[in-house]
């Protein structure tokens, strides 16, 4: 049987990543999702196994150490984010397209571990500003946490060329269009 593709999705916080990658998963096109593992704790309304796999700092580091991830990062002080080999494996195995949700850094390590396997997806906001609106609508952000994550926002723009296909995400159903004719480009491309 032959093994399944991997689409990645990478964007900076607020770009509208997460939203496309539901309704991609919504399009009939078959895919199962790659669940991240993260050591930061659930926010609401998370489930551990659908959301992340939500382990603590020790935990995280444990699997590092045993080589369990594919990459894995440490985003922010003791908050770690990676992808679980035997996760991407178990999926890829039964010959199902692969769908990752990740950061620019993951994102990119993936493409280079998985090359030509791989499509890499960078989901641009429209600006700079427009991703600062999103960003304080969600009402999750102190004022702290907010300029770290519009600092790392601005340093991951920087990223958007090494990335296969940049989808501008200034109106939402056009993103979405846009994304799926790519997809569907990549995958029955033998």
């Amino acid at each position: 049987m032959k093994k399944g593709k991997l689409i990645i999705f990478s964007a900076p916080s607020g770009a509208g990543k997460t939203t496309i990658v539901r309704r991609i998963l919504q399009s009939g096109i078959p895919f199962e999702f790659s669940v991240s593992a993260t050591s930061r704790s659930p926010r609401k309304g998370e489930t551990h196994g659908r959301d992340y796999y939500f382990l603590s700092p020790a935990d995280f580091r444990k699997k590092i150490e045993n080589g369990d991830f594919l990459e894995w990062e440490e985003v922010y002080k003791n908050q770690y984010y990676g992808t679980l080999k035997e996760d991407v494996e178990r999926i890829r195995n039964k010959g199902i397209n692969v769908l990752f949700d990740i950061d620019v850094v993951g994102g990119l390590n993936l493409k280079n571990i998985f090359g030509d396997e791989a499509l890499a997806i960078f989901v641009m906001p429209p600006s700079v500003e427009e991703l600062e609106n999103r960003l304080r609508k969600r009402n999750t952000e102190t004022p702290e946490s907010l300029e770290k994550r519009l600092g790392k926002a601005k340093d991951e723009l920087e990223f958007a060329g090494k990335f296969d296909k940049v989808i501008i995400n200034d109106d939402l159903e056009t993103a979405v269009e846009q994304t799926v004719e790519i997809i569907k480009k990549f995958i029955e491309n033998e």
